[in-house]
């Protein structure tokens, strides 16, 4: 009897021990999130997944909701916020825990529909609602939206927030729109004798027309210039943003473009074709084309590293990220992600 209870012993020990060992290794497999990580959205996989931008490796995929678009994290790189699309007939935002690598409680946009562009601006959320042609902010400090805009265009789809959040600029895609938002005063004509309603505030809404499938844009590191892509034909729109005006139309052939961005010195502009998988890279300065460079069968989302040393490029039919050395303009590597598309950075100080 002593020698089967001693048995039993030696078996819950040796349990236990395995139980720890166990633990352990999990533990030691979750790898921390780094104070700078690159996030990429999986249409395929319905994850964000956090990347080491050093390694290049994925160290952890957060599910969400059925197609996420767009990904922006906050100021102190521990929250992201995720777009669920659905064309325009779904309304969340999906909130990651970055640090913790967990999801958070889903944020119910509703009676906005299609949530889709978005960024992070003074403490605030911002973003596009394509299916009810609306511009809309949440505020994270009190769990409330508190503003909303509408365009009364055709699939209002991407957005940019000038800091201090008194600007908004975004694309119109099926109206082949730009609409710039702007918080104005306004300063009522004075009766004969100076009676009338008081200067007050209000949001102003200056549509510049540009080729239809303008989607992509971004505005310059000086905030002089902004700049969208059309994939219809393949055209580059540039807006004067001073004078609120189109400045000029590049014939840019960027057929598919999908999206745009700004080098971060201002200096080039990098063009994604989904429908050929091409990069496009042209002088912002002289409109010239440097060079086209090909990522595969469809490239979407860009990003860039601070430095100007790397650009990410989201290619969703090649299930990757494809990694470009801005200074060769030769692609340098790809990271693994089932349908890849948004991307940005989160950066804890």
């Amino acid at each position: 009897m002593k020698n089967i209870e001693s048995g039993f012993t030696r078996l819950f020990a040796v349990g236990l021990l395995m139980t720890a060992l166990v633990y352990t290794a999990s533990q030691c497999a979750a790898q921390a999130t780094p104070a700078r990580a690159l996030l990429a959205l999986s249409k395929g996989d319905h994850v964000l997944a956090i990347i080491d931008p050093v390694s290049l490796k994925v160290i952890a995929a957060v599910p969400v909701g059925s197609d996420p678009h767009e990904v922006v994290a906050s100021a102190d790189g521990k929250t992201a916020y995720v777009t669920i699309y659905g064309g325009g007939s779904l309304h969340e935002l999906n909130v990651i825990d970055l640090v913790g690598q967990k999801a958070l409680p889903t944020i119910d946009t509703r009676p906005m529909m299609g949530p889709h562009g978005i960024t992070f601006v003074d403490g605030k959320v911002w973003f596009t609602a394509e299916g009810t042609k609306t511009v809309g902010r949440y505020d994270p400090a009190t769990g409330k939206f508190d503003w909303v805009m509408g365009t009364g265009q055709d699939r209002t789809h991407m957005i940019y927030v000038v800091p201090g959040g008194k600007r908004v600029y975004t694309t119109n895609v099926a109206s082949g729109t730009v609409s710039i938002l702007a918080d104005t005063l306004i300063k009522p004509n004075q009766g004969p004798n100076g009676f009338g309603p008081p200067p007050h505030r209000d949001w102003m809404q200056t549509l510049i027309p540009v080729s239809k499938g303008s989607e992509g844009f971004d505005v310059s590191p000086d905030g002089k210039e902004l700049w969208t892509a059309a994939s219809d034909d393949g055209s580059i729109a540039v807006i004067d943003l001073g004078a609120n005006k189109l400045s000029t139309t590049i014939d840019a052939k960027a057929i598919g473009a999908n999206r745009l961005k700004f080098t971060p010195d201002g200096k080039r502009v990098l063009v994604s074709s989904l429908r050929t998988g091409d990069i496009f890279v042209f002088d912002a300065a002289s409109h010239q084309l440097i060079k086209k460079l090909n990522t595969g069968k469809g490239a979407a989302g860009i990003l860039m590293d601070d430095d100007g040393s790397r650009a990410f490029i989201g290619c969703t039919g090649d299930n990757y990220v494809a990694v470009i050395d801005l200074k060769t303009l030769t692609v340098s590597g790809h990271i693994t992600i089932k349908g890849a598309d948004g991307l940005a950075w989160a950066v804890r100080p």
